[in-house]
C-alpha cells in the first residue's frame, strides 16, 4: 500500500507498506548536495551531513549512536550531487523511537564547536583517504574533466582549505537556504502503520516553518577535458565519459539496456574483451549517470601500468562496435531482463524502496509506481537502443581521466 502525504508547510511524505516484512528504514531527503553549492560553500552539504550526528539539544553524540544500538537500529547519512539523505532502519517494533531520533539530529542538531573542530580532522582524513583510493580519485577526476569545477563537477568532499574553515554559522546560513520544508521529502518503507507514520512526521516536522525556495538549475559547460593525476602506483585507472541522456529522457531505458551490453554486466563487451580475452583489467565497467540537465555515459578501468594504451585501444574498439550497431537480439533481451531484474530486486528492500519512493518524490513530485516502471522497460525496442546509439558517443565532448603512472594525458 502507498501513501502520499503533503504537509501545510510544504513537506512530503510518502510510505510504501510492506507488511510481509519485520523491519522499516525511514529517510529525510533533502534536495541539496555537492551540485547547489558555491565556490565558498564547496563541500559543505558533505560536512553538515557528517555534523547532524555530533550532538542536539538533548542529546551528545555518544548517546545518538548508544540509543539507536539499544534498539538494534541503524542510522547513517549520505550526501550526492543533488540530494543528502539522513536515513534509520529499525525493527518495526522500534520504529518510532528510531524516527525520534533521527528527528532530533535533523531538525535539533547544535554544531558544538569542539565537535566542529574534530570533525574537521575527520573529513580531511576522508579527503586523504578519497586521495589514496586512485578508482575514487579517477571517477572523481573524470567528473571534473566532463563537468567542470562547479555544478556537477564538483567533488562532494569538498577542498581541504574549505573544510578546515567551516564555521557553525556557515553550516546554519546553508541549513536555512536549503533545508526548506518544500525541499524535503520524508520516505518510509516497510513494514509501518500508515496513521502511525504520519503521526510521526506531523509530530516533529509539521511546526517546521514553510519558506519559500527556489532551488537554481544547475549550469551546464561542458569541459571535454583530458587529466592526468600523476600516481606512484601499480595500475593506471581509466576515466572516459561521453554525452547521454538526462533524467527520465525518453531512451533513458534504451540507453540503460546499451548500456548492459557495453559494460553493465560480466557477459557484457567490455568485460568479456577487455579482461576475459585479452586479460588487462581485474575491473572494467560502464554506466550512465542521468541527471535533471544533463548525463554521461562513462567507462572506467583499472589495468597494468605497461598495457594501458592497449586497454585503450581495445575500450575504444568495443565502443566503436557498439556504434556500428551491431547489438543481437540475444544481447538486447538479456539486456532488457537485467533492467528488469534490478527493478526487481529494489522491490525486496526496504532501502532500495525508500530511496526509489523518495528521489522520484524528490526529483518529478511523483509517486514511484512498480508496475510503470516494468512496462516501460518491457516496452523498449532494439530499435530505440540504436536510437539510443546514435546519442551516446559525441566524440567532440568526451572528456577522459586518467590516475597512475602514465606520461602525458590521452
Amino acid at each position: 500500500m502507498i501513501h502520499f502525504k503533503q504537509f501545510e508547510n510544504g513537506l512530503r511524505l510518502v510510505v510504501n507498506r510492506m507488511d510481509a516484512l519485520m523491519s522499516v528504514t525511514m529517510g529525510i531527503i533533502v534536495h541539496t548536495g555537492a551540485s547547489q553549492e558555491n565556490d565558498k560553500e564547496d563541500g559543505i552539504s558533505h560536512f553538515i551531513e557528517h555534523m547532524m550526528f555530533k550532538g542536539t539539544k538533548k542529546r551528545t553524540a555518544f548517546q545518538i549512536s548508544d540509543e539507536m544500538d539499544r534498539i538494534g537500529a541503524q542510522v547513517n547519512a549520505f550526501t550526492a550531487k543533488d540530494i543528502t539523505c539522513y536515513y534509520a532502519k529499525s525493527t518495526t517494533g522500534h520504529a518510532a523511537e528510531a524516527f525520534e531520533v533521527l528527528a532530533d539530529l535533523f531538525l535539533d542538531s547544535t554544531f558544538p564547536e569542539d565537535e566542529l573542530e574534530r570533525e574537521k580532522g575527520v573529513v580531511i582524513e576522508e579527503i586523504n583517504m578519497n586521495e589514496d583510493t586512485p578508482d575514487d580519485l579517477c571517477l572523481d577526476l573524470l567528473s571534473s574533466a566532463y563537468f567542470g569545477s562547479r555544478g556537477y563537477g564538483r567533488n562532494i568532499l569538498g577542498p581541504r582549505e574549505n573544510v578546515a574553515g567551516f564555521t557553525a554559522t556557515d553550516i546554519k546560513n546553508y541549513i536555512d537556504k536549503h533545508y526548506a520544508p518544500q525541499n524535503i521529502v520524508i520516505s518510509m518503507a516497510g513494514n509501518i502503520d500508515i496513521k502511525a507514520a504520519e503521526s510521526m512526521v506531523a509530530k516533529y516536522f509539521a511546526s517546521l516553518n514553510n519558506r519559500s525556495y527556489n532551488r537554481q538549475p544547475v549550469k551546464i559547460e561542458l569541459k571535454a577535458q583530458s587529466l592526468l593525476r600523476k600516481k606512484d602506483i601499480e595500475q593506471v585507472h581509466i576515466g572516459i565519459a561521453y554525452p547521454s541522456v538526462k533524467r527520465y529522457d525518453r531512451l533513458f531505458d534504451a540507453t540503460q539496456i546499451m548500456n548492459a551490453v557495453l559494460g553493465g554486466s560480466m557477459s557484457s563487451r567490455l568485460f568479456q574483451t577487455v579482461r576475459e580475452k585479452l586479460g588487462l583489467a581485474y575491473t572494467v565497467y560502464s554506466y550512465v549517470t542521468a541527471y535533471e540537465e544533463a548525463g554521461a555515459l562513462a567507462v572506467y578501468a583499472g589495468v597494468n601500468s605497461e598495457k594501458y594504451l592497449q586497454s585503450v585501444e581495445a575500450i575504444y574498439d568495443c565502443i566503436e562496435n557498439i556504434k556500428k550497431k551491431d547489438i543481437s537480439k540475444d544481447e538486447f533481451e538479456r539486456g532488457k531482463e537485467q533492467l528488469i531484474s534490478s527493478s526487481i530486486f529494489a522491490q525486496e528492500s526496504t532501502s532500495s524502496q525508500m530511496l526509489l519512493f523518495g528521489k522520484e518524490l524528490t526529483y518529478r513530485d511523483n509517486i514511484y509506481n512498480f508496475e510503470e516502471r516494468v512496462k516501460r522497460i518491457s516496452s523498449v525496442t532494439l530499435d530505440d537502443v540504436m536510437e539510443a546509439i546514435d546519442i551516446n558517443f559525441d566524440s567532440g565532448n568526451k572528456a577522459i581521466s586518467l590516475v597512475g603512472a602514465a606520461d602525458k594525458p590521452l
